[in-house]
């Protein structure tokens, strides 16, 4: 990607992130005088023992006893023994000492959460000290609607075990280091998503298990409502599944970006993972001007949710396939454009250029000028404004920038190669950098290439051409 601003992080502070169960079951020894720390505290309580064996052998003692604080969620005997089991192995000796560490650290978390923090919360994610995608800190879910949980999986039997240097927190499970379908399959506002990579072509839900890494934008559920109801289905079980597919893939990014990654990037265009018009890699747009935003329509309302392999933001709705006007709308880049294809009642780009690829005229290839570009125009032609040019002239003026019937991506330009649009014939030329000649030999330069769209392709030009 280019540049994308910070991504404001949306995720609840540490402090504010957890809540407990009134289970008191295998409660460990109360501690009046918080004279033990945390290793001292797994060590003292007999129900503790098998966690306590799995930080000597992962090495971990005596970062548990440094100063902290920590908060611990300290799976019990039985709760290893089924993982251990789970897995094949005999003791913790046999569980590779790297994987050992990450899940253990998987359990702690900076700061001391007591269950007067954990009171009247609901549900969300904070971080452990594992290291996910990216080199970034794993992230947790958490829900309180009936007692406490953790990434749907773990739940708390005993809270509150004070220590010296941090509080534990006793759960009946050992929570196993998530990826992403994970983390989507462990929140309940993630269902229709897991419900849609499961009914998809391509075989999704192994896809996102796979190594990646992947930067997932992940629509809740009422965002998928909005989907279907906007696009006329009953369910997702009425929504063709390879167009299904498709729309899930233009959701996924490839790489590992974090908020911390995008912090400083400003707009622009990056790749996802559906495919456009001619076959080519699908373009999303991002702007950061306020929050973060894709292709106009799907703000990031949660950032950071780091898996195993790749990272996902939840985003507030679903981004469908977009066509050469969605990229337009998007772009502020292209409001002028806009402001002109849709000056007149009589013109009927914008319909035009929705059309679907594999529907005459589509698909498209775009030569989109720039604001500045058409404000170079007005100087030129010695007008005040857009409403100064005659419509006439405004109308065979956007013909010339468009090609009907061919998807044209940059690579497929050459020297003197003509170029019949709409409204008449450019000739292209790449050495020294790719350019137009209009008729009138007026020249302008293709500042960016290939924004894929999934009816055609736009090329960013530097001059308004004319007949």
């Amino acid at each position: 990607m280019k540049t994308i601003k910070k991504l404001p992080l949306l995720v609840l502070a540490v402090l504010a992130l957890w809540s407990c169960s009134n289970d008191d079951d295998n409660a460990a020894p109360v501690n009046p005088t918080q004279s033990l720390n945390i290793v001292e505290t797994a060590q003292a309580t007999t129900d503790l023992s098998s966690l306590v064996a799995a930080v000597i052998e992962a090495d971990l003692a005596t970062t548990l006893s440094g100063n902290g604080p920590f908060t611990v969620l300290a799976p019990t005997n039985a709760a290893f023994a089924e993982f251990l089991s789970a897995n094949g192995w005999a003791d913790v000796t046999e569980v590779p000492d790297a994987a050992l560490e990450q899940v253990l650290l998987n359990h702690v978390i900076s700061g001391t959460v007591t269950s007067t923090a954990l009171t009247s919360l609901g549900a969300g994610y904070s971080n452990t000290l594992a290291t996910g995608a990216g080199g970034n800190n794993m992230s947790i879910y958490f829900d309180t609607s009936a007692g406490v949980k953790f990434n749907n999986l773990a739940t708390v039997q005993t809270p509150d075990v004070t220590a010296s240097n941090g509080v534990v927190h006793i759960i009946d499970k050992v929570i196993t280091l998530p990826s992403i379908v994970d983390h989507a399959v462990n929140n309940a506002g993630f269902s229709n998503l897991v419900a849609a990579l499961g009914a998809a072509d391509g075989n999704l839900v192994d896809v996102l298990n796979g190594a990646g890494p992947f930067t997932v934008l992940a629509p809740g559920d009422a965002a998928f409502g909005d989907f279907l109801n906007d696009n006329g289905f009953a369910d997702l079980a009425a929504v063709p599944t390879d167009v299904l597919s498709q729309v899930l893939l233009n959701h996924v990014i490839g790489g590992a970006i974090s908020s911390t990654d995008l912090t400083g990037l400003g707009n622009g265009y990056t790749n996802s993972s559906a495919t456009g018009a001619g076959g080519n890699p699908m373009s999303i747009y991002y702007n950061t001007d306020s929050g973060v935003v894709f292709n106009g329509i799907s703000t990031v309302a949660t950032a950071d949710v780091v898996g195993t392999n790749g990272i996902i933001h939840a985003v507030d709705t679903v981004i469908g396939l977009p066509t050469v006007v969605t990229f337009a709308t998007a772009d502020p880049n292209f409001s002028n454009l806009v402001a002109a294809l849709t000056r007149e009642a009589s013109f009927t780009y914008v319909a035009t250029l929705s059309t679907a690829d594999g529907t005459s005229p589509a698909p498209f290839t775009v030569f989109a000028p720039t604001n500045a570009a058409f404000g170079d125009l007005l100087t030129e032609l010695s007008l005040a404004g857009l409403a100064d040019i005659p419509t006439a002239t405004l109308e065979s003026t956007l013909n010339t920038h468009v090609v009907g019937g061919a998807n044209v991506q940059a690579m497929g330009l050459s020297d003197g190669m003509m170029i019949n649009t709409l409204g008449g014939t450019l000739t292209a030329n790449v050495t020294g950098g790719a350019t137009l000649t209009d008729p009138n030999n007026r020249v302008s330069n293709i500042t960016f290439t290939d924004v894929q769209a999934a009816n055609g392709v736009i090329h960013v030009i530097d001059k308004v051409l004319l007949e």
